[in-house]
């Protein structure tokens, strides 16, 4: 199934056009909730390991038989063959002609990168344009395979969930206590709402509702969907439930309905592979049919087969792909052109900003991963108290520094994927303290060299991040004073109540560990929620620089290098910059559409930005970018930001830009500006002949 909106042309509107406060409290509710998650989740395992040793963990994990390991290897492979078909089925949904090897491989990178990176919808997206764009897939093409896929995971959910709910609701964490009833109707629900999809897919094609039109696949796709995606979690879930021990009193129906709901739980707070969430869900659920230590050494083992090793795997295709295309394209710039298009008046601005895409996206997930592992780490394991009392100071000391950059790391990769260079700083500088931190916790070699590896990543990519800070470029305002002060507030009140209970050289510990501390335990994790929060406002993006057009704008526009000599019969509403005001692109709003004029003009390094500018500030005001008259040389990077390219507008030069589903109503817009000032001019010369008429009788 792929959706697709239908606009309508609205009125002229010059002025801009604030989205509403329920959008943008909708828009931050999945963080918030994510955040709640999490949270809970640290407080569960916090409470389950506070009595584990190593030694127990070691054990359980060497108790896991040899047939149990080989059988879960076999389940992996199995529930990543029955992956693969996600995208093949959505390519021949919508027609496009792609082998199976091409499908397995999109539909395995992606779907391990967007596991392991968290926020499924943006990476794993991320990765299927930088794919099928490279296959010769077109934008809205791929975004109806995304979409497709999306659907596909949605109908197993709801026929697994809606099982679950019917057959073994009591097994289900937290809401098993609910009625019954109230759970078997949701169940029911469910079951109902996959029938209404298949009775849809025989009756129907196309379907309207509100403004989309969904393009409805017939019923053997829509039937292939329901079981592809209902039998690989299946699989999936299977992978966990042969690592139980023998002793385990659960079924397997139980136990799916336990791994379904903990999975979930992940998914909605979308941490990278439901780091914590979906281990503090396991926990709790299974904790009546096992100890502590087997189901860690179960969580564990799973976490290897099914997200570490395929991760490495999927890296290092992903990486020779890259490797490919670099050297495919080196090999085309030597015969004057990339990738099929012709080298125009700026060669150097033909770039591939979805390798940009995608290393912002790779950042954003591995840097917030990071965080919360550094968190869990000097949360959860015990550092070995040695040596004198100072000693154990400094120790203690190290464990809360690294703990605080675990927090700040989480709000710093917000920062990341909005492409804030202060960000990109300070990922790199919050990481640098964190190595040597923990090797004064004497931690294990491989956490020190994994953050490396994580600078590694991140460092060559300076160029992505492009966008000043609004701590370093807006006034101080209450929705950045607010949260660091609560946020120093919270942790002056944990470091007095430690002084207060004069807590000693193991005060850390004791904050988290001693049952006394319950309260301040709570106050650290509202403090943690603070810090990212505080971390976010400073790091966010700062507001798009906008000057109104009037003579002295256009005489600046006019100066810059490539420059249109013409814009054409309408007054452009402003003239949008990016952030060092070295490049801009003249605008007009007209509808629900804001339309830049032409490809930027200056300096080369700074015209991408001002593209994307463009598109920042039409989502401030609730609007789509459009963008006309453009030329071949930075196609690739209107294609990247979803746009769709079409050989031009109506009554325009150039070629036009835009999302796929707006094409036709940025034409009707388009071609009643072109009418309306065609009657104008018209109109004029009427009037300019009657005045000569009248003058020359």
């Amino acid at each position: 199934m792929t959706v697709q909106e239908q606009t309508t042309p609205c009125c002229d509107e010059g002025e801009a056009r604030p989205a509403s406060s329920w959008r943008r409290l909708a828009s931050r509710l999945p963080a918030v909730v994510g955040l709640v998650l999490l949270v809970a989740a640290i407080y569960v395992i916090q409470k389950e390991l506070k009595t584990l040793s190593f030694a127990q963990m070691r054990n359980a994990l060497e108790a896991i038989p040899d047939q149990a390991v080989a059988a879960a290897v076999g389940c992996t492979f199995l529930s990543y063959f029955i992956l693969s078909f996600y995208d093949c089925l959505a390519c021949s949904h919508i027609g496009t002609k792609q082998s199976f090897r091409r499908t397995a491989f999109a539909a395995f990178c992606s779907y391990v990168l967007s596991h392991n990176l968290g926020c499924s919808a943006i990476s794993g997206a991320a990765v299927r344009f930088r794919l099928y764009r490279n296959w010769g897939v077109s934008s809205g093409g791929i975004a109806q395979i995304i979409a497709f896929c999306s659907t596909t995971y949605l109908l197993g959910a709801l026929a697994l969930i809606g099982g679950v709910l019917l057959l073994e609701p009591a097994h289900l964490p937290l809401i098993g206590h609910l009625p019954h009833v109230l759970l078997r109707l949701g169940g029911g629900a469910a079951w109902l709402a996959v029938l209404a999809y298949l009775v849809v897919s025989v009756r129907y094609r196309q379907l309207r509702i509100w403004r989309y039109t969904i393009d409805v696949p017939g019923f053997r796709v829509a039937l292939a969907q329901v079981v592809v995606s209902a039998a690989d979690m299946a699989a999936t879930a299977l992978i966990a439930y042969v690592l139980l021990p023998p002793q385990a009193t659960i079924g397997f129906p139980a136990f799916l309905a336990i791994y379904l709901a903990s999975y979930t739980a992940g998914l909605v707070a979308s941490v990278p592979g439901g780091l914590g969430v979906f281990d503090g869900a396991m926990l709790l659920a299974l904790g009546p049919y096992m100890a502590t230590p087997q189901i860690l050494g179960v969580i564990l083992t799973f976490r290897l087969f099914y997200y570490i090793i395929p991760l490495v795997l999927a890296g290092a295709m992903f990486a020779a792909h890259e490797l490919f295309l670099r050297g495919d394209a080196a090999w085309a710039r030597r015969q004057g052109c990339v990738e099929g298009v012709a080298l125009g008046r700026r060669p150097s601005q033909v770039v591939r900003e979805s390798e940009a895409d995608f290393s912002v996206t790779v950042a954003t997930g591995v840097v917030a991963g990071t965080g919360i592992l550094l968190v869990f780490y000097a949360v959860a394991v015990p550092a070995p108290l040695q040596g004198t009392p100072f000693a154990h100071l400094i120790l203690q000391a190290a464990e809360f520094l690294l703990c605080l950059s675990g927090v700040m790391l989480v709000g710093v990769a917000a920062g990341l994927a909005q492409r804030v260079t202060a960000a990109w700083r300070a990922a790199l500088t919050l990481l640098g303290i964190a190595i040597p931190l923990v090797i004064l916790r004497q931690g294990p070699l491989a956490i020190s060299l994994g953050l490396m590896l994580v600078m590694f990543l991140i460092a060559p990519f300076r160029s992505c991040y492009y966008r000043k800070a609004r701590l370093f470029s807006e006034p101080l305002n209450p929705s950045l004073i607010t949260p660091v002060t609560l946020w120093f507030i919270s942790l002056g009140s944990v470091g007095l109540f430690a002084l207060r209970h004069h807590l000693g050289h193991s005060w850390w510990r004791s904050l988290i560990y001693d049952a006394h501390t319950s309260v301040v335990r709570w106050a650290l994790a509202i403090s943690a929620i603070l810090g990212i929060i505080a971390v976010i406002q400073m790091l966010r993006r700062s507001h798009v620089l906008v000057r109104p057009w009037d003579k002295e704008s256009e005489s600046f526009y006019k100066s810059l290098a490539h420059a249109l000599q013409e814009l054409g019969p309408r007054r452009p509403s402003g003239l949008i910059l990016n952030d060092n005001g070295r490049a801009g692109i003249p605008f007009f709003r007209t509808g629900q559409f804001i339309i830049g004029v032409g490809d930027p003009a200056g300096a080369e390094n700074d015209c991408i930005a001002a593209i994307w500018r463009l598109r920042d500030l039409a989502m401030e005001e609730g609007r789509h970018p459009v963008f006309i008259k453009v030329g071949q040389a930075l196609l690739g990077v209107y294609h990247d930001i979803g746009m769709t390219v079409c050989p031009k507008g109506p009554g325009e030069t150039g070629m036009l830009c835009c999302l796929a589903q707006d094409l036709q109503a940025v034409k009707a817009v388009l071609g009643g500006e072109h009418k309306r000032l065609k009657r104008l001019l018209n109109a004029r010369h009427f009037l300019s002949v009657k005045a000569r008429i009248d003058r020359a009788g």
